[in-house]
């Protein structure tokens, strides 16, 4: 197998009864499938495809040698991940759906974006640098997946913005984002207007004498009887 691969067992059963005693033995219950054929159900060692990602620089995008024990259609095909469920508490993986992808069909994938420096509207003007996106679908051969999308920011000032028709993508990639979908931007910090200090002095003194319980109007009118 090649330095990215992955080795599975065809599995007959199926529900949450085999899913669980999957688990208890250390694997997960799996899917592959590809377009027009039917979808095979596998288990895999969570463990084995965890450091297989981590150690991948394209995480979640790498390109999978499958190893299926017993062979069959999936035998030697490379996939991707296209969903891992896990765990909501722990992290642990539950479920994998592997794609077996035509090297030489074009796939819809999701791209991180990364921000590299800090822009100078935050370093010398104490500006908020705010990432309004995070990821960015792509449309590209298998082979040509894009690790990440390396966004320099640091030349934004205060007001600066960058947008998705700003960034350049590799040769065989197109982005299919809006072009006018915000990246980043610097954004001036929030202004809190404080009270000048003789207006909070008088505010502060018509408070307390609001608080403070006085005599109702009877009581003044008896008083001045008096």
């Amino acid at each position: 197998m090649g330095e990215f691969a992955l080795g599975v067992e065809l599995r007959e059963n199926q529900g949450k009864g085999v899913a669980r005693k999957l688990r208890a033995a250390g694997r997960i219950p799996g899917v592959c499938y590809r377009r027009n054929a039917e979808s095979v159900a596998v288990s895999l060692d969570p463990r084995e495809l965890d450091l297989l990602l981590r150690k991948a620089s394209s995480g979640i995008n790498t390109l999978i040698d499958l190893k299926v024990a017993g062979g069959g259609d999936f035998d030697g095909r490379q996939v991707l991940v296209k969903e891992l469920q896990r765990d909501p508490i722990s992290g642990a993986y539950l479920h994998a759906d592997l794609y077996a992808v035509d090297l030489l069909q074009k796939i819809h994938v999701s791209i991180p974006v990364h921000l590299k420096g800090t822009p100078i509207g935050v370093s010398l003007s104490g500006g908020i640098m705010d990432q309004a996106t995070r990821e960015l679908d792509v449309e590209c051969l298998p082979n040509a997946i894009p690790e990440e999308f390396a966004v320099d920011v640091s030349k934004l000032e205060i007001g600066d913005s960058m947008h998705v028709l700003d960034l350049e993508a590799p040769e065989g990639v197109e982005i299919l984002n809006d072009p006018d979908v915000s990246i980043v931007s610097v954004v001036a910090p929030a202004v809190v207007e404080e009270a000048a200090p003789a207006e909070a002095e008088v505010e502060a003194a018509v408070g307390a004498e609001a608080a403070a319980p006085g005599m109702s109007d009877e009581s003044a009118e008896k008083k001045s009887d008096d």
